[in-house]
């Protein structure tokens, strides 16, 4: 019989409930309180992400974020700016421990990533791995991904761009020298891609969750069990929001 993994499908929060939520699952895992646990999420109202060595005010345009009403948030994990849209955000949590992660990180990486490109492929999209922590689809970014490690847990979230908006993506960030800012657009739009594009026709949300569903249990060679979280979970979730990811000492620590 194969092993049983917790799905969430917690659909459009805000940003710091979505962040708050990822540590909230981990610190329950590490505690051996719910089992290895995929979620599937969005973004409502979008939001940059930040990683978690940047520093906001260098990466991101306050005020346009202000004035388009997107949200801004630094990550527990690292990496670059990412502005969240039209995607779908996958997180996995599961004990450093656990047979099926490898102990190497770009390995666990692979590993990972070889979940949604299951599920692009699913979708009718061939991809590759692009290490450390990108997938390519007709040498174009599709997802990206990052991954930390504490409490003996890995957590590793990433997404699925089911559309892109390059202009609007700049229009947020800060760009240190604006005499390249047109060639840098042109640059990104070249190098990314999304469902979308790719197929040529707009993928529901659904459609691709169900699509992922299938690429984590094929990669992993288990069985994703719907479920809810725990209430614990979310008391400590809810903590985490406020205390910690909605907070200017948090956002702004860099």
């Amino acid at each position: 019989m194969k092993e049983q993994w917790r799905l969430l499908q917690t659909g459009l929060n805000t940003a710091f409930s979505n962040m708050a939520i990822d540590q909230a699952v981990l610190v329950a895992n590490s505690d051996g309180m719910v089992p290895p646990t995929v979620r599937f999420y969005g973004w409502m109202p979008p939001a940059i992400s930040i990683g978690y060595f940047q520093s906001l005010t260098d990466e991101i345009d306050i005020q346009a974020c202000e004035r388009f009403g997107v949200n801004y948030v630094r990550r527990i994990t690292g990496g670059g700016a990412v502005f969240h849209e039209k995607e779908l955000t996958y997180s996995i949590v599961i004990p450093e421990s656990h047979i099926k992660i490898p102990k190497n990180i770009m390995e666990s990486y692979s590993r990972i990533c070889g979940a949604i490109m299951k599920g692009l492929q699913y979708l009718g999209i061939e991809s590759d791995y692009a290490p450390i922590n990108d997938i390519v689809a007709g040498g174009r970014k599709i997802s990206g991904n990052a991954q930390t490690r504490k409490l003996q847990t890995v957590l590793q979230h990433g997404t699925v761009l089911m559309d892109v908006d390059v202009d609007k993506m700049f229009s947020l960030l800060k760009i240190p020298n604006e005499k390249i800012k047109d060639k840098l657009i042109d640059d990104v739009k070249q190098r990314v891609t999304s469902v979308k594009h790719f197929l040529g026709k707009e993928m529901r949300f659904t459609q691709i969750a169900e699509a992922m569903k299938v690429g984590f249990e094929e990669e992993f060679q288990v069985e994703l069990i719907e479920g809810m979280l725990s209430t614990g979970e979310l008391t400590l979730a809810k903590k985490l929001e406020k205390e910690r990811f909605s907070t200017i000492q948090w956002n702004h620590r860099r």
